[in-house]
């Protein structure tokens, strides 16, 4: 398994992470519904507004849902970002997980790796997490 994303959505998921420093960013990106490309990305508020830990806002949820159906999209990408700590699902990451065909997507700009950053993807189906190869394309 691995993920095919555009350099673009690293870029702006990369500057979304820094803009919102020191709070976690999060997102999705929407594809066509069983094409498992990544096409259009949304990014979300934080509704939790927490270096630690990320919630979409329930409203923003329900009017991302609503908005996939009547667009025949899914989501392919789930991301946020990591402040502190790697570029590696938390137990709560984990126990959140709640879409198996998702790709779940971390990046990681805590302080002893700056300028840099970690993009890393994810599988999380069940509580099983599994690391997957990211192809970045122009």
């Amino acid at each position: 398994m691995s993920l095919i994303i555009s350099r673009a959505f690293v870029d702006v998921i990369v500057e979304q992470s820094r803009s919102e420093y020191p709070d976690e960013c999060c997102g999705v990106i929407l594809g066509p519904v069983g094409s498992g490309k990544a096409s259009r990305l949304k990014a979300m508020v934080n509704a939790a507004h927490s270096p630690t830990f990320y919630e979409f806002d329930p409203k923003d949820l329900l009017s991302l849902y609503r908005e996939v159906d009547e667009q025949d999209e899914e989501i392919v990408v789930i991301y946020h970002s990591h402040t502190e700590t790697e570029a590696y699902p938390s137990r709560t990451d984990i126990a959140y997980a709640g879409e198996p065909g998702a790709h779940y997507v971390l990046v990681s700009s805590r302080k002893e790796i700056a300028p840099a950053i970690e993009f890393r993807s994810y599988r999380i189906i069940d509580g099983v997490v599994t690391e997957e190869e990211v192809s970045i394309t122009d």
